[in-house]
This record gives structure tokens, sequence and C-alpha cells, in this order.
């Protein structure tokens, strides 16, 4: 079948929208027609090739669609339902025998590599393969092939154009908070990095019940939205003369849970000299690689039994997560739509640059 997608050629390049063709769903897999897909930090960290997906790719890993097409052995959905579109996992390795899905030993072939397990891709133009399948989907299109293992579905009455995000990067944030963390009402946690992930990391501090709730960000704008949000402080780390001193005012004692969005060494060690005893300090930011190692104080890590967790996909099920935020979406408990703001599918370049640049916490392209 003929599909519309947004391709990337070249490293760092603009995406191009392109007609390409696609196969028909295999036994397993789902064909999905996509009403929107987010733009997450990984879409470009792929772009540009620092995470090196065979070019000519299609990318997108946030889609958000409704079921067109299933293969003969797909059970879980069917034609017409509302679905979400998250990662994809093998289902028999050791991790995902403990439902540890998102550490699956499989997760880096089956959602950066281009192609199927076989190495097989469904695109292709004029002949030649196109890498697809990011993430289990290449949702950047019209139209995606999914497996059923990626495929979450949702209620009817949940506003598809918005869903998307939820497949990522809102749950990394908010799943470190409410499953990685598991986080008890009135433990206080610090968040560093006012993005996407980190806001709705906010919003699951709020679920929770966390306080305080602490969020460390540079621009303004996304420092009045932590506090709409619920983020009970704000610190400017540009604006402090000790980034770890400015916490221990809020939290006396030092933080029970701390998340990492930045990446950032210097951050993390600020943070880091900020946790309390017993507190656990998360990372979910990626580094640049050229800074991809961080340093501890090992001895007070040892006489304070700080723990550090690195977290992927918030430790989360997206069977069981996802639906779990679109029901507390509708029951106005969990409001990630002020993250969000949408673009036409055509406009894609405009949608990265608008997010790149700060204006936009969460580009959603509409198609």
């Amino acid at each position: 079948m003929e599909i519309n997608a947004a391709v990337v050629r070249e490293a760092g390049k603009d995406f191009s929208i392109e007609s390409l063709q696609m196969e028909e769903p295999r036994k397993n897999e789902v064909l999905v027609r996509i009403v929107g897909v987010g733009i997450c930090h990984t879409d470009i960290v792929a772009r540009d090739q620092q995470l090196p997906i065979p070019l000519p790719a299609v990318l997108g890993h946030e889609g958000a669609g409704i079921v067109e097409k299933v293969g003969s052995e797909v059970r879980s959905v069917k034609p017409g339902d509302h679905v979400v579109l998250s990662y994809s996992h093998c289902g028999i390795c050791r991790s995902c025998s403990r439902d540890n899905y998102s550490y699956c030993e499989s997760f880096a072939p089956l959602n950066m590599s281009g192609g199927r397990a076989d190495g097989s891709s469904a695109l292709s133009s004029g002949g030649k393969r196109i890498s697809g399948h990011f993430f289990g989907q290449s949702s950047f299109a019209n139209f995606a092939l999914a497996y059923e293992d990626n495929v979450v579905k949702v209620r009817n009455d949940a506003p598809l154009d918005l869903l998307g995000p939820l497949g990522c990067g809102i749950q990394t944030g908010a799943g470190a908070i409410m499953r990685a963390f598991s986080c008890k009402a009135g433990t206080s946690v610090v968040i560093s990095g006012g993005g996407a992930v980190g806001l709705s990391a906010v919003l699951g501090a709020v679920v929770q019940g966390c306080n305080p709730i602490v969020i460390i960000e540079p621009h303004q704008n996304r420092r009045e939205l932590a506090l709409e949000l619920g983020a009970t402080h704000v610190v400017d780390p540009n604006n402090v003369s000790s980034l770890s001193d400015a916490l221990l005012e809020i939290a006396v004692g030092g933080f029970d849970y701390a998340l990492d969005t930045s990446g950032i060494q210097s951050v993390i060690s600020a943070v880091f000299s900020a946790m309390g005893f017993s507190g656990t300090l998360g990372l979910v930011g990626m580094p640049k690689p050229e800074a991809s190692a961080a340093s501890f104080d090992v001895l007070t890590m040892i006489l304070k039994g700080i723990k550090v967790k690195g977290i992927c996909e918030g430790d989360a099920d997206p069977h069981e997560f996802i639906p779990t935020l679109v029901d507390l979406y509708l029951d106005n408990k969990f409001p990630f739509n002020k993250l969000c703001q949408q673009f036409p599918f055509e406009k894609i370049n405009d949608a990265v640059a608008a997010q790149h640049s700060g204006k936009c916490i969460k580009a959603v392209c509409l198609i």
C-alpha cells in the first residue's frame, strides 16, 4: 500500500514528506492509521545519527490512531479499536518474563535497528529499502505497522489526537515517579529539567501526593508552567550561588527522590549532594556523547544509603500504565494536554524547531 511519511535521508537534515510503499501486516503485526504523533528527543537523536539507525529512515515512536488491519495471529485488538503505540519487546527473555518489559534484552535491536527482528523492513521507495519499525512503529506517517505487543488499546472517548506522547515521553516522566519510584504521599521529590519528561514527572508527583515537589529549570515560562501543574517550588539554576544549598533550603535533610532529565553532570552532582538518607536518584536524561559518564562520591553514597537508578520508559508496562494515565486525564487529575502544542503533519520541521527552541514543550503532529 502507499503511505505518506516524513523521511530523513541525511544526518541532521530536515524531514521530507514522501510517498512510500508499505507491505501488508504479517501475522503478528497491526496496521494503524495514525491520527497524531508526538515528537520525542530520541527521534531527533536518531535523525542526527547519535543513535545510528540506517538512513534513509522513517522515525516516530509516539503514535496514536485507529486499527485498520490485523495479522492472522493478533487477538488483543481488532479493526476500529483506538490505540496508542509504545516500545516493542520480545516477551520471552529473562526481563520480559519478570514483567520488566522496558529492560527487554532485545530492546535495542527491536526498537532501534531500522527493521524487523529478521532484518527486513516493510518500507520502500522505488524498490529501495527505507528503514522503519522504529520503536516497533515508525509513526511519522499516516499509516504505521506495529506489533501486537506494543499496541495499547485505549478508551474510545479519549482524544486520539492528543494521546501519542503517552507512548514514550509522558510515560517516562510520570512512570519514573509513579512506577520506578512508587513515591508515597508526603515524600519529597526534586526534578531537574522542565521539558516534557520533567513536567510529566511533576504531574506524576501530584498524583502520588508528593510534597515538596521541586523543579530545576532555567527557562521562566517552564518554571511558571511547573507551578501551574502542581510543583510547590521552582529553582532557576542560573540564579543561585549553590544549587545544592538552594535545594537543601527547601527540603531540610535532603530529598527522598530525585529525577534527572537533563543529563548534565554539574546538575546531577548538585542534586546528588541534596539527597537525603536512603534517597533514590533516578537518571533518564540523555547526556551528550562526549560527556556520557557521571561520577558520584562513593563514601557519601555508602554512608547515606543513596541509590542511583537508571530508568527506561519509566519502568512502566505500557498495557497497564497508558490506560491508567488516560483514565487520570479524563478524571482531570493528569492534565498533560497543557504540555502539548499541535502542528499539521506537513509542518513537522516547524514543530521540531519550536520544540528545540523551547517555545513548545511537546509538539504533536496531526495527520
